[in-house]
């Protein structure tokens, strides 16, 4: 691979950077290298080649020092913390300030309230749900037997059912069956009793105290709940 593909030589650094930093030198960016705010890779030869990466973090640094007059020590900080995850706060000014956790961005596999207490529309028989989900009647048979899917009083399925069952038949090529499933439809037995065991008392004590009901907040405090289990099961995979 040439040196050209695998990052910049220190002269291409400062090509790059001194219109923006005029009193840029090479002498500054091998200091910055030696005080550890910056590792640019280094070939048998032992020159070095800086990533894009390097080059961005020699900006945050020459910024700061520039801009806010942080001392190494401050810098060296906030670069950590980067490393760390943290993102740079830009402040109202454009210039680098001390970074901080990101904010919470929406999970977009996450159910929301409105979509965890909608109505579901769709009715199917139990041969449209075996077509829709690819299972047979016999895994179907199954899944009813477990109660992971529930057929209505008229005998048919809501689209809450199709994504159980298309869950199921998914699991089934890793050898998951109907019956290993059970420990799932109790864990969500639980977690609808403990929403309940929350609004209920919380709607009750409205109306003792004549407040007007603000809506029922079942479906947002389920869906904090499968946020919580997600974030769960995430940290225990990554362990």
């Amino acid at each position: 691979m040439s040196a050209r593909r695998r990052g910049l030589a220190i002269g291409a650094v400062l090509a790059e950077l001194e219109p923006e930093f005029p009193d840029l030198t090479i002498s500054k960016i091998r200091f910055l290298e030696s005080e550890g705010l910056v590792t640019p890779e280094r070939t048998a030869s032992g020159y070095r080649l800086f990533s894009a990466a390097d080059v961005e973090r020699l900006r945050y640094v020459l910024t700061a020092q520039r801009d806010r007059f942080w001392p190494l020590k401050v810098i060296r900080e906030a670069l950590d913390a980067m490393d760390r995850g943290l993102e740079p706060d830009p402040g109202p000014t454009g210039a680098p300030g001390r970074p901080v956790v990101p904010s919470a961005t929406p999970d977009p596999d996450l159910p929301t309230p409105a979509q965890l207490s909608a109505r579901s529309r769709l009715r199917l028989t139990a041969a449209e749900l075996q077509e829709a989900a690819g299972i047979d009647s016999a895994t179907l048979v199954q899944l009813a037997t477990y109660s992971l899917v529930r057929a209505d009083e008229s005998g048919h399925y809501d689209d809450t059912a199709l994504a159980v069952a298309r869950s199921a038949a998914a699991l089934a090529g890793h050898g998951v069956e109907a019956r290993h499933l059970r420990m799932i439809r109790t864990a969500a037995d639980r977690e609808v009793g403990l929403v309940r065991q929350i609004v209920v008392p919380a709607l009750a004590a409205q109306g003792r105290k004549g407040v007007r009901p603000g809506g029922d907040p079942t479906a947002e405090v389920l869906h904090h709940l499968i946020a919580l289990h997600t974030a769960l099961v995430k940290a225990e995979l990554v362990r």
